[in-house]
């Protein structure tokens, strides 16, 4: 049944989405109804365009921005949703959602005494609101004003007394100030008023590790594992406490789990590394550690760990790159010249081991200067599990699952948190003109019509409707035979006309078979014709927008032939958007294809001012914001890039998404 409503739901969405200007009267409550459904359900894509309807029709409503904001936040799309809580505060400054909202992407952006003055400011409207004090309370500890923060937090457990989350994030605020006591004692009250969450005595368990009572320690994370327990870090900590009991076995089966559980975690194949080293299984020790490095190449430990072991293995070439690796990076650490003058002794190069032992023994002279390496075994993880801020963000989100669900939970691709699939960094293509109208999305805003081609296509010169597009379509072998058959008949056609010497028509005639043409691929002869048809109407500017595309086609092919790409070509096209962009200044799809060819040119700046153009034509020209933002982002003004990538994924390129959370 579930199934059934959410197809509904997306059917009056798509509806919604393509009425024009007749259905102006349209609910505006009725439509942020259904754009909270889609909040709720995962559709955050969907929603912004319900909650961009409403804005178009009511911009002074403060409650669709606030509500466009929270779907963008889903999307990690912090910079477009701190815009939307600005102009919703500007429109009610007196809702405190709005101020939490902002509150939450401050903290989300590392912006701590931002975070805690808005959630201040939310707590004067709702003085008691859990949420808000419970988030300021961590925006203080991020400050390190750690006694405000446990204030805030003492001030709800005498609310809730007897609350188990309460006390866990009192005990993660004690353990980053790092008092230990206070943690062990909040994480005691913690697993006994919820006695069943795993995170409760994983918490215990570490901060008892951390004190050395490993008796204790090794109980707590036993009970968190028996209560179900995913975390990777729990196995690695009770690894650790078996290794120093000796029994190795079970701690080696701990690591086993824990790199199950993260097998993306360099610290789990570290420390099982490690500990083969120490039991002397040297070949599967060189695996986990080189499997480690390849996680972590900045861990500079791992490679002394690999170093020694491959010296134990009596590979004495690649043991001398890892210490060399190792004194690149800390040239005072010792051990590294040592180890490295002894595995060229192991190499017969006793000249250079001798250079090796002398750089040390100076090295030595500066005994204040030496760096160390922690090479120990690691406790997993110095706070507890992290809490994943965005499941208790906002109630209109739909229960969140983990990260690594997200590519098989929705079957449509514009689901859930879409900016976790990976998206390559690449221009969106030029526009064209065609009969196939096939655009990548139905989200997309940009107006794909033009005055001058709306004109001509009333006139019905042509077998259909000319209409702007992003992408071709591959055409079938019957559709390729049925446009030659066309280019026959027009062919044909022509041919009478010249031989009667009528005029009339002849140019809409050489414009339809260059359209032809141009679908076969046969882009000479498309030129050819659409030139001829030029020479006779000079006012047909949409000609020579469809010139320079299909001249851009034909240097396409010639590049992929291995032909160079004659400059003189180049300009032609260049001067075909000019002419169009000259005669026809609304015109936006020839500034924003010239602004793509700038960009094959390298000429960034010159691309970004025809984007900006096209944009002043069209203020929802979606891709136009998507390769601008790409464009500022190659000229390294990252900032100005992410904030055109959010209007680009506001409009409807939910790629986008994807590319800003990578970006910012």
């Amino acid at each position: 049944m579930k199934r059934i409503w959410q197809i509904v739901v997306v059917s009056i969405g798509v509806w919604c989405l393509t009425v024009g200007s007749i259905q102006a009267q349209l609910n505006t409550d009725r439509i942020t109804a259904i754009g909270r459904n889609a909040l709720y359900f995962d559709d955050y894509v969907l929603s912004i365009q319900y909650f961009n309807q409403v804005i178009k029709l009511k911009p002074y409503l403060s409650e669709p921005y606030l509500l466009r904001a929270i779907a963008k936040i889903q999307l990690g799309d912090y910079v477009g949703a701190e815009q939307d809580c600005n102009a919703a505060i500007a429109r009610n400054p007196f809702q405190p959602g709005a101020y939490y909202t902002r509150g939450f992407i401050y903290r989300q952006t590392n912006q701590a005494e931002k975070a805690e003055k808005d959630f201040s400011e939310a707590l004067v409207f709702a003085p008691e609101n859990k949420t808000y004090i419970a988030m300021r309370a961590d925006a203080l500890a991020e400050m390190k004003l750690f006694e405000r923060a446990l204030q805030d937090i003492n001030h709800l457990i005498h609310r809730e007394p007897q609350s188990a989350a309460l006390y866990f994030e009192k005990g993660s605020i004690c353990l980053r100030s790092n008092d230990t006591i206070c943690a062990l004692n909040a994480f005691a009250k913690a697993t006994e008023y919820d006695s069943q969450n795993p995170a409760n005595w994983s918490a215990l368990g570490l901060v008892q590790l951390m004190q050395d009572r490993e008796d204790e320690a090794l109980q707590s994370l036993c009970r968190s594992i028996d209560y179900g327990s995913k975390w990777a870090g729990d196995y690695i900590n009770r690894a650790i406490i078996y290794y120093r009991k000796h029994n190795y076995r079970g701690a080696l089966a701990d690591y086993d789990k824990a790199v199950t559980l993260a097998p993306k975690d360099a610290q789990c194949y570290y420390n099982r590394g490690v500990m083969r080293q120490e039991l002397g299984d040297y070949n599967r020790a060189l695996e986990d550690l080189t499997q480690a490095i390849a996680l972590a190449p900045e861990q500079i430990e791992i490679y002394y760990q690999r170093g020694m072991v491959l010296m134990q293995l009596r590979q004495w070439e690649e043991a001398l790159v890892d210490f060399q690796t190792i004194i690149q990076r800390y040239p005072y650490f010792l051990p590294a010249y040592y180890l490295a003058a002894q595995a060229q002794t192991s190499l017969g190069e006793d000249k250079a081991a001798f250079q090796l032992r002398q750089q040390a023994y100076q090295l030595e002279q500066k005994k204040d200067s030496i760096q160390s390496l922690k090479t120990d075994m690691q406790i997993a993880a110095s706070q507890p599990q992290q809490h994943d801020r965005r499941k208790e963000f906002s109630a209109l989100a739909a229960q969140n699952q983990e990260a690594n669900d997200e590519e098989t939970k929705y079957e449509s691709d514009t689901r859930g948190s879409i900016q976790k699939r990976y998206t390559d960094v690449v221009n969106e293509p030029n526009i064209i003109l065609s009969y196939y109208a096939t655009n990548t999305t139905s989200l997309k805003q940009t107006n794909y019509s033009h005055a001058s081609v709306d004109k001509y296509n009333r006139q019905q010169y042509l077998p259909a409707a000319l209409r702007f597009s992003t992408k071709e379509i591959t055409l079938t072998a019957d559709m390729v035979n049925q446009h030659f058959a066309q280019i026959t008949q027009l062919s044909n056609k022509i041919d009478l006309l010249i031989r009667t010497s009528t005029t009339d028509g002849l140019s809409a005639t050489y414009i339809a078979r260059a359209l032809e043409f141009a679908l076969v691929q046969d882009y000479s002869s498309a030129l050819d014709d659409i030139t001829r048809a030029i020479v006779m109407d000079g006012n047909l500017y949409f000609a020579y927008f469809c010139r320079a595309n299909w001249r851009y086609k034909l240097l396409e092919y010639k590049r992929a032939m291995g032909e160079t790409m004659e400059s003189a070509d180049f300009e032609l096209m260049m001067r075909d958007y000019d002419y169009v962009i000259h005669h026809q200044p609304d015109f936006s799809f020839a500034y924003y294809n010239k602004a793509n060819m700038l960009c094959l040119q390298q000429d960034f700046k010159a691309a970004i001012s025809y984007y900006t153009q096209a944009i002043e034509v069209d203020s929802d020209f979606a891709e136009a914001y998507f390769n601008r933002g790409l464009t500022y982002i190659y000229i390294n003004e990252v900032e100005k890039g992410i904030a055109d990538l959010s209007k680009a994924g506001e409009l409807g390129i939910y790629q986008a998404y994807n590319l800003i959370s990578r970006f910012q």
